[in-house]
C-alpha cells in the first residue's frame, strides 16, 4: 500500500471512529472539501459552515484528530491483521467497489474483503431464510441454488445457521461462486462451525464484512449486514423465515433498495413459512417454485452474464418496443432520458412504453420514470 493511499485509507478511518457520523455525511463533507484530508484539517468555523453536521460533530473532529495517531496505528494494526489472514480493504470510491452496493441508501464507505471481485459478482442473487429450517427448506434451498449456478449467478448469504449456510454449501458443492456477508471482523469466524465453510468459500468466493478485525458478532451487526446481502444482490430470495426473522428484514432492505423480492410459499401451519407467506400475501415477494422463475423475472438483467435462453412465456414485441425493453433495468429511468439513450422523440417512446406496459413487462412511476415490471 502506497505512502497516499495509507493516509487516506487511516484518515477514513478516524472519521468513522467518531460517534455520529455516518456515511451521508462523510460524503457531504467530501463533497464540499473535495478530499478527506481537507476534511480532517478543517477549522472549527468551517466545519459548522457546511451545514452538514452540529456543533457538537464539529468539536469531536477537532478536538479528537489530535489523538490522530492513535487512530493512525489502530488502521496499522487492522492492516496487521489483514495480510496475515489474506484480506483487503477496498473503498466506496475504488473501481472494484460493487457497482450494486453503491446504489443503495448509505453504502458502507469502507468494506473488508477476503477474495476477488469478477464479472460473475455483478449479477448475484441472494438467498436467505431460518436457522432453524425443514426438510421441505432445505430441499428447495438446494433445488433452487443448485439451478441458479446451472446459469453462473453467484449465491450471496450470510453465513447463519440453516438457510444461509444451505445455500453457501450447496453453490460450493455445484461448483459455483458465493459471497459470504459476515456481521463480526474477518478473523473472527461465526458460527465457529462454519469454519471449514468459511475457508472453502475463500477459494472460489468472497467473504464480506463491514466490520473492522476483531469486531464480535454483536446482534445489532446483523441488521447492518442484512441490508448488505441485499444491496450486493439483484433480487433476493427468502426461502423461509418466520414472521420476525432476520430474512424478512433482508427482504424489507431489499424492496427499500428498489430490488426484487421472492418468496417460496410454504405449509400455512408452520412457523417456518409464516414469513414468506405474508409477504406473498402482501404482494412484496413474487411467488417462485424454481430457479427458472427467478431467472425470468430477471431475464433482461441476467442475459448478458449468463449467456443462455432462459425459458419465459412467448411475447410478440416488435423491433422498437425490443429496443426500449433493452434500454430498460430494474432501476427507474425518466423517459426524457430514455428517449435520449435511444435517440426517439418523447412521444414515440412513451408510445412503446405504454405498449409495454399493457404486455406486463414495463410498470410507470410517478414523474414519468419507467422500470422493468
Amino acid at each position: 500500500m502506497n505512502t497516499q493511499k495509507r493516509e487516506n485509507l487511516s484518515k477514513l478511518f478516524f472519521l468513522q471512529s467518531l460517534d455520529r457520523i455516518g456515511t451521508a455525511r462523510i460524503l457531504s463533507l467530501l463533497s464540499k472539501f473535495k478530499s478527506i484530508e481537507n476534511v480532517v484539517n478543517a477549522e472549527f468555523s468551517e466545519l459548522i459552515q457546511t451545514g452538514s453536521i452540529s456543533k457538537k460533530i464539529a468539536e469531536s473532529i477537532v478536538t479528537s484528530r489530535e489523538r490522530f495517531d492513535e487512530f493512525e496505528n489502530e488502521f496499522d494494526k487492522q492492516n496487521d491483521i489483514l495480510d496475515k489472514i489474506g484480506g483487503k480493504i477496498i473503498t466506496y470510491w475504488d473501481d472494484n467497489y460493487p457497482e450494486l452496493l453503491k446504489r443503495i441508501y448509505s453504502p458502507p464507505l469502507i468494506i473488508y474483503v477476503i477474495g476477488d471481485f469478477t464479472d460473475k459478482e455483478k449479477y448475484p442473487i441472494s438467498v436467505v431464510g431460518t436457522r432453524h429450517p425443514t426438510q421441505y427448506g432445505i430441499y428447495q434451498t438446494e433445488m433452487i441454488v443448485q439451478g441458479l449456478v446451472e446459469y453462473d449467478i453467484t449465491i450471496v448469504s450470510g453465513l447463519a445457521r440453516g438457510i444461509d449456510t444451505v445455500a453457501h454449501k450447496t453453490a460450493v458443492k455445484s461448483g459455483g461462486r458465493t459471497v459470504a456477508v459476515i456481521g463480526s471482523g474477518l478473523d473472527v469466524i461465526y458460527p465457529p462451525e462454519n469454519k471449514k465453510l468459511f475457508n472453502k468459500i475463500m477459494e472460489n468466493g468472497l467473504i464480506i464484512s463491514e466490520f473492522k478485525c476483531g469486531t464480535k458478532p454483536d446482534a445489532p451487526n446483523f441488521p447492518r449486514r442484512n441490508r448488505i446481502i441485499s444491496g450486493l444482490s439483484l433480487g433476493t430470495l427468502v426461502v423461509e423465515s418466520n414472521i420476525s426473522g432476520g430474512a424478512l428484514q433482508t427482504a424489507s432492505h431489499a424492496l427499500d433498495q428498489n430490488r426484487e423480492v421472492f418468496a417460496i410459499p410454504g405449509n400455512i401451519s408452520a412457523a417456518q413459512s409464516a414469513g414468506c407467506n405474508k409477504l406473498i400475501q402482501k404482494g412484496e415477494a413474487k411467488l417462485v417454485t424454481s430457479a427458472e422463475d427467478i431467472l425470468i423475472e430477471l431475464d433482461l438483467l441476467l442475459k448478458p452474464a449468463i449467456g443462455k435462453n432462459i425459458p419465459r412465456p412467448s411475447i410478440e414485441l416488435s423491433l422498437f418496443e425490443e429496443n426500449v425493453l433493452n434500454c430498460l433495468s430494474h432501476l427507474p429511468i425518466n423517459i426524457d432520458d430514455l428517449a435520449e439513450d435511444l435517440s426517439m422523440s418523447t412521444s414515440d417512446c412513451l408510445v412503446y412504453l405504454l405498449s409495454l406496459e399493457f404486455k406486463g413487462l414495463v410498470v410507470q412511476l410517478p414523474g414519468k420514470s419507467f422500470k422493468l415490471a
